[in-house]
């Protein structure tokens, strides 16, 4: 019975840090107009201030993502979490984009190197709920930390400082809490090693890897826009002037795909396909025509009903993926599988900010939901084929 409540214990700080640092990545969402407004810098740097996150993330996860299997998971644990504090003061100092730049290229770091031995300490603290942790924390993370931060921006003073303090403190607070944690694995040679960037994708996998790239992609991208433009975005064509809507939007979006994971759990992994790729082009064009009606309702409406494609659409690709390879491929083959996330995750929401300058935001929100909406349509289209094609098969 101890090491059940020690390992209960264990398993819920597990949770909340990674809740945390998704949390975190989020928290700035909400005060970009404020940076913008005080800063006066445009959608394209705003876009560039979000993609270093991500570049930086996907830089750690190459690099440092399996530095616990060598080091132990404490010590790496500890290192995000305090690469983490030094994000927050950078937030706080902050008086230019330079800053900016530098605090999310830290936090990126730290957040990708906190992904990976998070992930893998929760499977080894329990098999069973640690990948369902590992799927909805992540979610219930950005739309805390997104929602979290617009109420306090909204109702509380010092909207450009309060939420990164409170972070800091939680942030603290785990660092001294980590050593408690037991070592669940022990150190061995080939630390330098591991450090050199590598991809591997399992022969058998590359197919599937293929099949659900353009949904993937498209659910990504779609978490990179609203967490870059998607305020703006609101701002521009409601008028709306709320800090709370920044959050919100991120918030409505992340929380009904974390609900829409929960739901489909213990459903096979071509339904969850199927599903995210119908439910993200119904979002999208419901998205679309609120922004065209200056329909606040019909803006949310839409993001309830695209994030639920955007948990299936997670899910299924992830549920897809993971059992085509053999133990010792399994880190590779989800390395792989979110470098490429995480490209589709900041890439399109850059190139859409360069291109509001000569276009403007709404109409560049038109052209990027409809290449969302293709992809996603042309990934329902291949699923659809194969359902019909295995149908034919097991009749003949």
């Amino acid at each position: 019975m101890p090491g059940s409540h020690s390992n209960r214990a264990s398993l819920w700080f597990l949770a909340l840090t990674l809740l945390s640092f998704l949390a975190a990545s989020t928290a700035p969402t909400p005060l970009y107009h404020l940076y913008q407004e005080q800063m006066h810098f445009s959608a394209a740097i705003l876009t560039l201030i979000f993609a270093v996150y991500a570049l930086s993330l996907l830089a750690a996860l190459l690099t440092v993502g399996s530095l616990s299997d060598y080091l132990g998971r404490k010590p790496v644990i500890f290192t995000s979490v305090a690469l983490n504090v030094l994000a927050m003061l950078l937030f706080i100092h902050a008086d230019s984009v330079a800053w900016l730049i530098s605090a999310r290229v830290l936090q990126g770091f730290a957040t990708g190197m906190a992904t990976a031995v998070l992930s893998a300490t929760l499977l080894d603290t329990d098999r069973q709920q640690g990948p369902l942790v590992n799927s909805v924390a992540p979610l219930l993370g950005m739309a805390a930390g997104a929602l979290g931060c617009g109420v306090l921006a909204e109702f509380a003073p010092a909207p450009l400082h309060l939420t990164f303090w409170v972070l800091l403190v939680l942030f603290v607070m785990q660092a001294l809490y980590v050593w408690r944690l037991p070592e669940s694995v022990s150190r061995q040679a080939g630390v330098w090693t591991s450090l050199r960037p590598t991809l591997h994708v399992p022969v058998q996998a590359r197919a599937t890897l293929w099949r659900v790239l353009p949904l993937n992609t498209a659910t990504w991208a779609l978490g990179g826009f609203y967490a870059s433009l998607a305020p703006s975005l609101v701002r521009t064509a409601t008028g709306s002037t709320s800090n709370l809507i920044g959050g919100a939007t991120v918030a409505a979006l992340t929380v009904t795909g974390a609900l829409m994971i929960f739901t489909l759990r213990n459903r096979p992994a071509t339904q969850a396909l199927r599903l995210g790729g119908s439910l993200l082009p119904m979002g999208l064009v419901l998205v679309l025509l609120g922004v065209h009606g200056a329909s606040l309702s019909l803006f949310f409406l839409g993001t309830l009903v695209a994030g639920c494609g955007f948990g299936a659409g997670f899910l299924g690709a992830v549920r897809s993926l993971v059992p085509l390879a053999l133990p010792h491929e399994r880190a590779g083959l989800m390395s792989a599988y979110y470098v490429l996330s995480y490209l589709a995750f900041c890439l399109p929401s850059l190139l859409a900010g360069i291109l509001t300058r000569s276009f403007g935001l709404v109409t560049t929100t038109d052209g990027y939901g409809v290449v969302l909406i293709v992809l996603a349509l042309g990934a329902l289209a291949g699923l659809l084929r194969q359902r019909s094609a295995n149908a034919c098969t097991a009749g003949s």
